[in-house]
Protein backbone atom coordinates (compact mmCIF):
# COMPACT_ATOMS: atom_id res chain seq x y z
CA UNK A 1 0.00 0.00 0.00
CA UNK A 2 1.38 3.37 -1.04
CA UNK A 3 1.80 6.65 1.36
CA UNK A 4 -0.86 7.95 -0.41
CA UNK A 5 -3.78 5.43 0.85
CA UNK A 6 -2.62 5.65 4.49
CA UNK A 7 -2.87 9.10 5.04
CA UNK A 8 -6.34 9.17 3.52
CA UNK A 9 -7.32 6.28 6.04
CA UNK A 10 -6.00 7.97 8.54
CA UNK A 11 -8.21 10.78 9.15
CA UNK A 12 -10.94 8.87 8.50
CA UNK A 13 -10.23 6.50 11.56
CA UNK A 14 -9.25 9.65 13.85
CA UNK A 15 -12.82 11.36 12.66
CA UNK A 16 -14.07 7.60 13.57
CA UNK A 17 -12.35 7.93 17.10
CA UNK A 18 -13.54 11.26 18.04
CA UNK A 19 -17.23 10.31 16.79
CA UNK A 20 -17.38 7.14 19.13
CA UNK A 21 -15.31 9.46 22.45
CA UNK A 22 -18.18 12.05 21.81
CA UNK A 23 -21.50 9.89 21.70
CA UNK A 24 -20.34 7.85 25.17
CA UNK A 25 -19.72 11.57 26.59
CA UNK A 26 -23.49 12.56 25.68
CA UNK A 27 -24.60 8.73 26.88
CA UNK A 28 -22.42 9.14 29.97
CA UNK A 29 -23.88 13.05 30.82
CA UNK A 30 -27.65 12.32 29.58
CA UNK A 31 -27.59 9.57 32.52
CA UNK A 32 -26.11 11.89 35.16
CA UNK A 33 -28.89 14.66 34.16
CA UNK A 34 -31.68 12.09 33.84
CA UNK A 35 -30.84 9.75 36.51
CA UNK A 36 -29.35 11.22 38.87
CA UNK A 37 -25.51 9.63 37.96
CA UNK A 38 -24.55 5.86 38.88
CA UNK A 39 -27.31 4.26 37.94
CA UNK A 40 -26.49 1.83 40.70
CA UNK A 41 -27.39 3.73 43.29
CA UNK A 42 -29.35 2.57 46.02
CA UNK A 43 -32.05 4.95 47.97
CA UNK A 44 -32.39 3.94 51.43
CA UNK A 45 -35.65 4.27 52.67
CA UNK A 46 -36.58 4.61 56.55
CA UNK A 47 -39.73 2.50 56.60
CA UNK A 48 -39.77 3.04 60.41
CA UNK A 49 -39.79 6.64 60.66
CA UNK A 50 -41.97 7.16 57.18
CA UNK A 51 -44.48 5.29 59.04
CA UNK A 52 -43.93 6.76 62.26
CA UNK A 53 -44.92 10.32 60.98
CA UNK A 54 -47.82 9.31 58.93
CA UNK A 55 -50.61 10.39 61.02
CA UNK A 56 -53.25 8.90 59.02
CA UNK A 57 -56.49 7.53 61.04
CA UNK A 58 -54.75 3.69 60.63
CA UNK A 59 -51.01 4.24 62.59
CA UNK A 60 -50.58 4.15 65.92
CA UNK A 61 -47.03 4.04 68.27
CA UNK A 62 -47.15 1.73 71.25
CA UNK A 63 -44.68 0.78 74.59
CA UNK A 64 -44.67 -2.21 76.01
CA UNK A 65 -43.00 -2.85 79.27
CA UNK A 66 -42.33 -5.95 80.89
CA UNK A 67 -41.02 -6.74 84.27
CA UNK A 68 -38.60 -9.54 85.59
CA UNK A 69 -38.96 -13.06 85.08
CA UNK A 70 -40.31 -14.08 87.97
CA UNK A 71 -43.67 -16.59 89.50
CA UNK A 72 -46.55 -15.98 87.23
CA UNK A 73 -48.70 -14.68 89.84
CA UNK A 74 -45.60 -11.45 90.27
CA UNK A 75 -44.98 -10.88 86.70
CA UNK A 76 -46.12 -7.40 85.43
CA UNK A 77 -46.13 -5.98 81.87
CA UNK A 78 -48.00 -2.80 80.77
CA UNK A 79 -48.79 -1.04 77.81
CA UNK A 80 -49.15 2.28 76.48
CA UNK A 81 -50.76 2.89 73.04
CA UNK A 82 -51.28 6.15 71.35
CA UNK A 83 -53.23 6.71 67.79
CA UNK A 84 -54.81 9.83 66.31
CA UNK A 85 -57.91 9.23 67.78
CA UNK A 86 -56.73 7.66 71.23
CA UNK A 87 -54.58 6.41 73.60
CA UNK A 88 -54.32 3.85 76.26
CA UNK A 89 -52.90 2.83 79.18
CA UNK A 90 -53.14 -1.07 80.38
CA UNK A 91 -52.08 -2.71 82.99
CA UNK A 92 -51.17 -6.72 83.19
CA UNK A 93 -50.47 -9.75 86.01
CA UNK A 94 -49.16 -12.84 84.96
CA UNK A 95 -47.56 -14.07 81.49
CA UNK A 96 -51.17 -14.72 80.21
CA UNK A 97 -51.99 -10.48 80.50
CA UNK A 98 -54.57 -10.59 82.62
CA UNK A 99 -55.58 -7.23 82.70
CA UNK A 100 -55.42 -5.14 85.82
CA UNK A 101 -56.12 -2.38 84.81
CA UNK A 102 -57.36 -0.43 81.37
CA UNK A 103 -58.22 3.55 80.61
CA UNK A 104 -59.21 5.31 77.02
CA UNK A 105 -58.55 8.74 76.97
CA UNK A 106 -59.58 10.37 73.63
CA UNK A 107 -56.77 12.17 71.20
CA UNK A 108 -56.50 14.15 68.41
CA UNK A 109 -54.61 14.39 64.77
CA UNK A 110 -52.49 17.51 66.18
CA UNK A 111 -51.70 15.61 69.44
CA UNK A 112 -50.55 12.44 67.77
CA UNK A 113 -48.33 14.61 65.48
CA UNK A 114 -46.48 16.73 68.18
CA UNK A 115 -46.01 13.15 70.25
CA UNK A 116 -44.22 11.44 66.75
CA UNK A 117 -43.06 14.20 65.14
CA UNK A 118 -40.95 14.61 69.10
CA UNK A 119 -40.33 10.65 69.30
CA UNK A 120 -38.97 11.55 65.68
CA UNK A 121 -36.50 13.90 67.12
CA UNK A 122 -35.41 11.91 69.72
CA UNK A 123 -34.29 9.28 67.10
CA UNK A 124 -36.76 6.21 68.20
CA UNK A 125 -36.52 4.66 64.55
CA UNK A 126 -33.01 4.87 64.08
CA UNK A 127 -32.17 1.38 65.19
CA UNK A 128 -32.18 -1.45 62.56
CA UNK A 129 -34.69 -4.09 63.93
CA UNK A 130 -32.71 -7.33 64.53
CA UNK A 131 -34.01 -10.88 63.06
CA UNK A 132 -34.59 -14.38 64.35
CA UNK A 133 -32.85 -15.33 67.45
CA UNK A 134 -31.54 -11.65 68.05
CA UNK A 135 -35.04 -10.03 68.08
CA UNK A 136 -36.75 -12.64 70.32
CA UNK A 137 -36.93 -10.86 73.56
CA UNK A 138 -38.55 -14.10 75.78
CA UNK A 139 -36.29 -14.71 78.80
CA UNK A 140 -34.06 -11.71 77.59
CA UNK A 141 -33.22 -9.46 80.81
CA UNK A 142 -34.52 -12.14 83.66
CA UNK A 143 -33.86 -9.59 86.89
CA UNK A 144 -34.64 -6.40 84.96
CA UNK A 145 -37.14 -4.79 82.75
CA UNK A 146 -37.24 -5.11 78.69
CA UNK A 147 -38.83 -2.17 76.70
CA UNK A 148 -40.36 -2.55 73.27
CA UNK A 149 -41.49 0.17 71.40
CA UNK A 150 -43.72 -0.51 67.73
CA UNK A 151 -44.88 1.35 65.21
CA UNK A 152 -48.23 -0.20 63.73
CA UNK A 153 -50.39 0.24 60.48
CA UNK A 154 -53.61 -1.07 61.83
CA UNK A 155 -52.87 -4.46 63.67
CA UNK A 156 -49.44 -5.17 61.78
CA UNK A 157 -46.16 -3.71 63.44
CA UNK A 158 -44.24 -1.61 60.72
CA UNK A 159 -41.09 -1.85 63.01
CA UNK A 160 -40.31 -3.04 66.29
CA UNK A 161 -37.18 -2.05 68.40
CA UNK A 162 -36.36 -2.81 71.74
CA UNK A 163 -33.68 -2.64 74.90
CA UNK A 164 -33.76 -3.93 78.29
CA UNK A 165 -31.51 -2.36 81.90
CA UNK A 166 -29.61 -5.41 81.32
CA UNK A 167 -26.00 -4.09 80.17
CA UNK A 168 -25.53 -7.87 77.86
CA UNK A 169 -29.49 -7.20 76.35
CA UNK A 170 -28.96 -3.64 74.59
CA UNK A 171 -31.51 -5.14 71.89
CA UNK A 172 -31.83 -2.84 68.67
CA UNK A 173 -32.83 0.82 70.18
CA UNK A 174 -30.15 2.62 69.83
CA UNK A 175 -32.16 5.97 71.28
CA UNK A 176 -31.77 7.43 74.76
CA UNK A 177 -34.70 5.13 76.45
CA UNK A 178 -35.57 7.46 79.16
CA UNK A 179 -36.62 10.07 76.94
CA UNK A 180 -38.36 8.06 74.86
CA UNK A 181 -40.03 6.29 77.83
CA UNK A 182 -40.48 9.50 79.36
CA UNK A 183 -42.28 10.66 76.36
CA UNK A 184 -44.71 7.84 76.27
CA UNK A 185 -46.19 8.61 79.94
CA UNK A 186 -46.09 11.81 79.50
CA UNK A 187 -49.20 10.85 77.08
CA UNK A 188 -51.63 9.29 80.22
CA UNK A 189 -52.65 11.77 82.57
CA UNK A 190 -52.24 10.58 86.35
CA UNK A 191 -49.79 7.99 84.97
CA UNK A 192 -48.19 6.68 88.15
CA UNK A 193 -51.71 5.95 89.45
CA UNK A 194 -52.09 3.06 86.98
CA UNK A 195 -48.86 1.74 87.19
CA UNK A 196 -49.06 1.97 90.86
CA UNK A 197 -50.75 -1.26 90.58
CA UNK A 198 -48.59 -3.37 89.10
CA UNK A 199 -45.35 -4.07 90.47
CA UNK A 200 -42.73 -2.21 88.45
Amino acid sequence: MNNSGVQRIVPIILVLIVIIVAVAALVSLGRSLFFGGDSNTEIVVNTGKDALLNTSMDHSVRMTVRGPIVANEDFHSYTITASPTNRNITTYVGYLESVVDAKDFANNTQAYEQLVYALDRADLMEGDALEGEDNDTRGVCATGRVYEYEVMQASNVIKKLWTSTCKNARGSLKANNQQILNLFQKQIPEYDDYTSKVNL
